[in-house]
């Protein structure tokens, strides 16, 4: 298919481009920009092959295709919450065209077998980009590694037992260790269970009033304090998931500062709400970590600003209808994110915390740079994943109409503004809207 996107805002962080112009595709690659980019030196002009397909875009932004880097498929063994299938379809709905998947299916991710399964079962879907993310240890129980070299072979790119801690420091020692030797990150759930046990939400005013056991944010920052320090022992690449207290991001910040290689995600809805939505006692509102304090919320968002958190990742955790509709203490945890994530995030960029450029790398270039995958950018010749935006696109979220089977989202009825009308992948248009 050879596609011509016309006057368009075209927005390349990895290219330090932000101008108007159209963007050409041919076979599946980008193929050049030219117009307004042309005229400042930032693309080159292409002849107009006959046959193709020309889209007026004016009024839209082109970005390099967005890319999820913490999402849950569900699949294998949790079908009936998600499959691969319906969550890439809710994936290139939501504009993002790669998505890494976590290993906490059943079975666990811990094996080549697991690994190629997901990739086949993506590669018969034929939407969004899938990466399975490995476990760190077998069966995810932080007793024994797995054999990373093999469930690289096979495809992983990253390790993580995410939804489970390693509390074992010398196996967390060992996973840095093994992972830095094949050029993998790892992936760390940050959690301290001794401290975190029995809790429902986060430990605070709130929690105490509707009568609620907390959940302290000290049991998140202990974890992440101990991984930092093993990070740095070791020089090895961790990347700390979902951050959502305050003094992750104070601890974050100052081992960047001292050199550390760790970087760190954070998701939506920790910038966006705060314990404080729990009152109700809507169970689509329960999430680990827990939904945190203002002065919490505050602080994820100057991390943002301030460069500290490199990722918005959706932590996409979809759910049936029998996992949520029951008493908040035996609901499970976790939110639908895949198809808010954007529009959520563009409202930092309607605040004025961020640019848009800023925005656009923290969800497509730094997470294709933290997973060495060759994507997040829209260089002559990469790989034609794109995704048009509609700045003003005003839209009401509606969980009946998610393409995911969860539709557990504390968004519902919510008026949004910005959404993806045009997901490309691999040159082909995955999801339209306009």
């Amino acid at each position: 298919m050879t596609l011509l996107l016309k006057g368009v805002r075209v927005v390349d962080p990895s290219r330090k481009v932000d101008g108007t112009g159209d963007l050409l595709i041919e076979n599946g690659k980008i193929a050049g920009i030219g117009g307004g980019l042309q005229q400042t030196g930032k693309g080159r002009g292409k002849g107009v092959p006959p046959g193709m397909e020309i889209l007026d875009l004016r009024g839209k932004i082109v970005v390099p295709g967005l890319i999820d880097m913490h999402t849950h498929l569900r699949e294998p063994g949790f079908e009936y919450r998600e499959t691969i299938a319906s969550g890439s379809e809710a994936a290139v709905a939501g504009g993002f065209t790669s998505v890494a998947c976590m290993p906490n299916t059943n079975p666990v991710n811990d094996n080549r077998s697991v690994t190629e399964f997901i990739r086949r079962k993506a590669a018969e879907c034929g939407l969004a980009n899938v990466y399975p993310i490995a476990a760190i240890s077998l069966k995810s129980e932080g007793a024994l590694l797995c054999e990373y070299w093999d469930l690289k072979d096979a495809g992983a790119i990253g390790f993580s037992d995410d939804g489970r801690p390693v509390m074992n420091a010398a196996l967390m020692r060992r996973a840095l260790e093994y992972a830095s030797s094949l050029d993998m990150p790892v992936i760390a759930h940050c959690e301290d269970r001794n401290l975190s046990a029995g809790g429902m939400m986060h430990e605070g005013f709130v929690s105490t009033e509707i009568g609620l056991p907390g959940i302290p944010g000290i049991a998140e920052e202990v974890m992440v304090a101990r991984d930092i320090l093993l990070a740095e022992y070791t020089g090895a690449h961790l990347h700390i998931a979902h951050v959502s207290t305050a003094g992750a991001v104070r601890l974050i910040r100052e081992a960047k500062a001292r050199g550390v290689l760790v970087t760190a995600e954070t998701a939506p809805h920790y910038f966006t709400l705060t314990d404080e939505a729990v009152r109700s006692f809507d169970t689509a509102t329960k999430v680990y970590p827990p939904l945190r304090g203002a002065e919490d919320r505050d602080a994820v968002r100057e991390g943002l600003r301030d460069g500290t958190i490199d990722v918005i990742a959706s932590d996409h955790a979809p759910h049936a209808r029998t996992d949520k509709e029951v008493e908040f203490d035996f609901a499970a945890s976790g939110i639908t994110g895949l198809e808010t994530s954007l529009a959520l995030s563009l409202g930092l960029v309607e605040e004025g915390l961020l640019t848009l450029p800023e925005l656009i790398e923290k969800m497509t270039v730094n997470a294709a740079r933290i997973l060495r995958i060759p994507k997040g950018t829209l260089a002559d010749g990469a790989d034609a994943d794109i995704t048009v935006i509609d700045p003003q696109r005003e839209w009401t979220v509606d969980r009946g109409l998610f393409r995911s089977r969860g539709k557990n989202t504390p968004f519902h009825n919510w008026t949004l503004k910005g959404k993806a009308v045009l997901t490309i992948v691999g040159g082909e248009i995955r999801y339209r809207d306009c």
